[in-house]
């Protein structure tokens, strides 16, 4: 008997049989793509750094224009002015909107487009680890790597963002925004991390279809792009039924209006139909002082007018959500996000077992 006739012991069949064990390909994965979260761990840590360091200054500077008293006087407004003045750059956090589709696009698209692109797949899937273990294998962990890097990002970005949410802001001349606000709304530790799974998920099902790395990444951002604009436009608001008040022109800074209309009969009134009745009430209003006076009686001379109109059959109706809504809205986003996610996922590699050949 030679060693070419000789019958294979069965404990070898068996062996070669039996699956590469996952934490192998766990292996394979972080070598394949330890470059990629190599470069999104060193970008949100020097941001990290950076808001860190700008974010405390700011934070002591609030602290600062809140405690001193009274809140008129020439050393508080100074004091004012310095906060307001500490960080323009990111006060509506619209330049951090790219990061969820550029980390998520940049490390999910190339996953499997690069592989199918190079041809390199037909080599993996010889390797006693089958295609949809190859596929999950890599997925899952690099979503798990990334979803846990922006959550950690995000509370951060929380933490940075408090000082513009404060009640009082708006009394002594702080700046103030709506947690609702478009540019801050996705970046708390819920939204964020969400947003950027999602784009993990719509980057690794376009490279699966796609098969191009450059092509996937461009449609990965094209989607996430209309994705955003689709729930901060028109999804967002309908979370939760919005709430409706009349005559009411001192909603809280927390609350998000999403429209107010005057009415009068019950029939809507244009804007321009509006400033005609307006502008001669709102003019009697204000006393004959000088020019240089004038502003220091429109506020007056608004609230007298609004007062006038509604003893005169109209109504102001404002449609809002309420800023207590915020976390239940963060909540409800991330969790449709979540699913969208698992979905894609899910589509991909089913795509692989069906269609990568």
């Amino acid at each position: 008997m030679t060693a070419l006739t000789v019958t294979a012991r069965p404990d070898e069949d068996n062996a070669a049989l039996r699956p590469v064990p996952w934490w192998r390909m766990a292996g394979v994965t972080w070598r394949q793509h330890r470059f990629a979260l190599v470069a999104v761990a060193v970008l949100l840590g020097v941001l990290a750094v950076w808001l860190w360091i700008v974010g405390t200054s700011m934070h002591h500077a609030y602290a600062a224009a809140i405690a001193c008293h009274p809140a008129t006087s020439p050393g508080c407004q100074d004091l004012v002015n310095t906060f307001n003045g500490t960080d323009t750059f990111l006060a509506n956090g619209v330049i951090l909107q790219v990061l969820p589709a550029a980390i998520g696009a940049f490390v999910g698209a190339p996953l499997l487009a690069k592989e199918l692109e190079t041809g390199t797949f037909r080599f993996a899937w010889t390797q006693g680890f089958g295609r949809w273990r190859w596929t999950l294998g890599k997925l899952v962990p690099l979503a798990v790597a990334v979803t846990a890097a922006t959550c950690a990002f995000g509370v951060l970005l929380s933490w940075y963002y408090q000082p513009y949410f404060g009640q009082g802001n708006q009394a002594i001349g702080l700046s103030v925004t709506s947690r609702f606000n478009t540019g801050l709304f996705d970046l708390p530790e819920i939204a964020f991390p969400a947003w950027t799974l999602a784009a993990f998920a719509i980057g690794a099902l376009a490279g699966m279809l796609i098969r191009r790395v450059v092509p996937a990444l461009a449609a990965t951002l094209a989607v996430y792009a209309g994705l955003a604009f689709a729930t901060g436009l028109y999804l967002r608001q309908h979370y939760l039924t919005p709430l409706v008040i009349t005559n009411n022109f001192k909603l809280p800074t927390s609350a998000w209006i999403l429209g107010q209309v005057w009415t009068r009969g019950g029939t809507p009134l244009s804007e321009s139909t509006m400033n005609q009745v307006m502008d001669p009430v709102f003019s009697r209003n204000i006393p004959p002082v000088p020019s240089d006076q004038v502003h220091l009686y429109k506020g007056s001379a608004l609230l007298n007018t609004e007062q006038y109109l509604i003893q005169h059959g109209y109504t102001f109706w404002t449609r809002y959500q309420p800023g207590s809504r915020f976390w239940p809205f963060q909540w409800i986003e991330g969790g449709w996000l979540l699913g969208l996610s698992v979905l894609l996922i899910a589509a991909t590699i089913w795509l692989v077992r069906r269609r990568a050949a």
